[in-house]
């Protein structure tokens, strides 16, 4: 199984650097459909956890060179 990598990058949803994941690939698959794209590879998920008690995280997208790739943010939702 290969190590998912990680990054500490600045997430504009929360207004600060927070650490961010690369996808899964079933949150790669979900996105690639959402955008209507073949490749999502460059987009990382901030993991943050907005609430301690229910453990929801932001989950705001964005890619290494841009904090805030879209108009309106895209929040991966949590797939099973």
């Amino acid at each position: 199984m290969a190590t998912q990598r990680t990054m500490n990058d600045y997430c504009w949803t929360c207004g600060s650097d927070q650490q961010h994941r690369q996808l899964t690939r079933k949150e790669e698959d979900w996105l690639k459909k959402r955008l209507g794209r073949n490749g999502v590879g460059e987009f990382w998920l901030c993991v943050n956890v907005l609430d301690p008690d229910t453990g929801k995280q932001c989950r705001n997208l964005r890619t290494g060179f841009n904090k805030k790739p879209f108009a309106e943010p895209i929040k991966a939702p949590v797939l099973d």
